[in-house]
């Protein structure tokens, strides 16, 4: 099975991403053209917050301006393995890689795309050492912020805290749904479910990134 995907990791997920850069970028543009840097991640806090009252409006343009803006070169870490993760995130671009080593060699575990939240969560919310690496792998746009104020804002800002609990409430949905996808689907159909339901990853990830990521699949 690991070499069906070693296979098709270079020749099929180039086919894809060719059929689908069009609609993508057309998607993209449109996006660019109605948005700016706030806007999109106010947007992106509000996909998850009930904003019908001022009050709720008022709190979660405070917690927006809670972030700080924050860039990553290419290569650039947001954490290393064996270090406490110092910041939560929301990327507005570039991609950020989630990798462990193994018998030296680096296995990805996840993809942070933009509009999107990471964090090495357990790592930033227990002040321990992270065990993976979170890694830039294009340059980065990033709005972060501290254990102490995301904390102040889960306690005290509403519309906050409702952001975190629905995020983690979809995350905990997406976890479950792969657990039940191991048992039930085989490697090959587990793919093809990531290739239809996350065609962000075949446009905007590099393809021997994305083969590394597909080894969890086998």
């Amino acid at each position: 099975m690991k070499k069906w995907i070693s296979q098709i990791s270079y020749r099929f997920l180039g086919e894809i991403r060719v059929k689908i850069t069009k609609l993508v970028f057309f998607e993209y543009f449109c996006r660019m053209k109605s948005t700016n840097s706030e806007s999109s991640f106010l947007e992106y806090l509000q996909l998850f917050v009930d904003c019908k009252t001022d009050q709720m409006v008022r709190e979660i343009n405070f917690a927006k301006n809670s972030f700080a803006i924050s860039h990553l070169k290419k290569n650039d870490f947001f954490v290393k393995e064996g270090e406490v993760c110092q910041h939560f995130c929301f990327v507005e671009s570039g991609i950020l890689q989630h990798s462990i080593l193994t018998d030296d060699e680096e296995k990805t575990s996840y993809l942070a795309l933009r509009n999107s939240v990471t964090t090495s969560l357990n790592s930033f919310l227990f002040q321990k050492p992270s065990r993976k690496n979170i890694k830039a792998i294009a340059d980065c746009k990033l709005w972060i912020v501290d254990l102490k104020t995301f904390k102040n804002l889960i306690e005290n800002n509403k519309a906050f805290h409702q952001f975190y609990y629905n995020v983690i409430e979809k995350q905990i949905c997406l976890i479950d749904d792969y657990r039940i996808d191991l048992l039930t689907l085989t490697p090959e159909e587990r793919y093809k479910k990531l290739l239809a339901t996350e065609p962000k990853l075949l446009q905007e990830v590099p393809l021997h990134y994305l083969a590394s990521y597909n080894a969890r699949f086998s």
